[in-house]
């Protein structure tokens, strides 16, 4: 039989295991804390006031009075209200829940309120204007937004669609009613 030849192992020093423990639980942290930092950042709805109540869907007009910031606090735009005689609409400025009208965060979070809520609204920069910001706009590019957003109320389109075209008859109607008549037939001499 061949003889092995043995190799004795030297004993770790005093505080080694110690220090070797530490490195790898500072590994694992530096790594969690890299893969958080590189997770996508959703879409936040935070509710200051509770409203009451349906959510808006898709398809609905939504009247909201609102205050749009980028995130270091700096305000870009804020709701403005309409010159429209009282009663036909609610308050606020309406907002159709559909592809193309509103960025899709703004979408994405009028769905989770309610109506008569306040919220602020935290919209990642993929769900806003990304890259590509509004020609002439204060928005940077990749910004993510914030908006202090208070419900009013929301109807259906076709709801928001026959209100309309009531006031735009009621406003033909006192545009003809302020134009001077037409002239009758000369007067006879």
């Amino acid at each position: 039989m061949t003889e092995i030849t043995r190799v004795p192992l030297q004993p770790i020093k005093k505080g080694s295991l110690i220090k070797l423990w530490l490195g790898v639980i500072v590994a694992v942290l530096v790594g969690a804390g890299l893969a958080w930092a590189a997770m996508p950042k959703g879409l936040d709805v935070d509710t200051v006031t509770a409203g009451t109540g349906d959510s808006p869907k898709l398809g609905d007009v939504v009247f909201v009075q609102y205050v749009g910031k980028l995130a270091d606090g700096t305000e870009f735009d804020r709701s403005q209200p309409l010159p429209i005689p009282p009663g036909l609409f609610p308050d606020g400025n309406p907002l159709l829940l559909e592809e193309g009208a509103i960025i899709d965060g703004f979408i994405e979070g009028l769905q989770q309120m309610q109506k008569g809520g306040s919220y602020v609204l935290t919209i990642p920069a993929d769900q806003a204007y990304g890259a590509e910001p509004p020609p002439g706009s204060p928005i940077p590019p990749n910004a993510d937004l914030v908006f202090e957003v208070d419900v009013v109320d929301f109807m259906s389109k076709e709801d928001f669609q026959q209100r309309a075209a009531a006031l735009q008859q009621m406003m033909g109607q006192q545009q003809q009613q302020g134009q001077p008549g037409e002239a009758g037939p000369p007067p006879a001499e």
